[in-house]
Formats: C-alpha cells, structure tokens, sequence
C-alpha cells in the first residue's frame, strides 16, 4: 500500500478538473462542504454520505481503565468520540482495490 495523504488542497484540485471551476472557488467549495460536515457532527448529528458511509458521534461514559505495563488502575473520563462507518458500497470498493 502506498503512503499518500488526500489533503484539502488535492479535493480543490480535483473540484477544479472536474467541475470546472476557479482553483479559488473550488477551495472555497470544498472548504465550506466540510465546515458544514463538522458543524452538524459538534451539534450532535449525523453525517450520511450516499455510497460513502456515515459519520456519527458517539458519548462514551466515564470508566476506569488499566495500564498495561504497571497494571495500575486509571480514572478514564467520559467524552464525545467520532465514528465512521463505511457503507457496503465502500466496504466492497476497498476490499476490490485490495485484489488488485
């Protein structure tokens, strides 16, 4: 597998290929689909992306937890998580690339 990163600049580009717009416009694009993507998941919702999967978050409960190399207990606090799950689509699409 390679290395590579998807950054904002490559999607900007890729909106200006594709789509046709201004290198400008096209950042400013891509900029504003992702301010409202993290806007909905801070507010509580959920994100659902057709043939892409779903990003939700999650509120997890105080608990304790352990450290592995001293096997001393420690107070977890509870927290607000990120998740995302892949449609079947996705799930598919990746595990095709993989046979390739």
């Amino acid at each position: 597998m390679g290395e590579t990163t998807l950054t904002r600049l490559d999607l900007s580009e890729a909106v200006f290929r594709e789509v046709g717009l201004s290198r400008n416009d096209s950042a400013q694009l891509v900029e504003s689909v992702l301010t409202h993507m993290s806007d909905a998941l801070v507010r509580g919702e959920q994100v659902k992306i057709s043939s892409f999967g779903t990003f939700s978050v999650r509120d997890k409960a105080a608990r304790v937890g352990r450290n592995p190399k001293t096997g001393e207990e420690v107070p977890i606090s509870p927290r607000r998580v990120l998740t995302f799950r892949p449609s079947h689509l996705m799930k598919d699409r990746v595990a095709d690339g993989n046979r390739k």
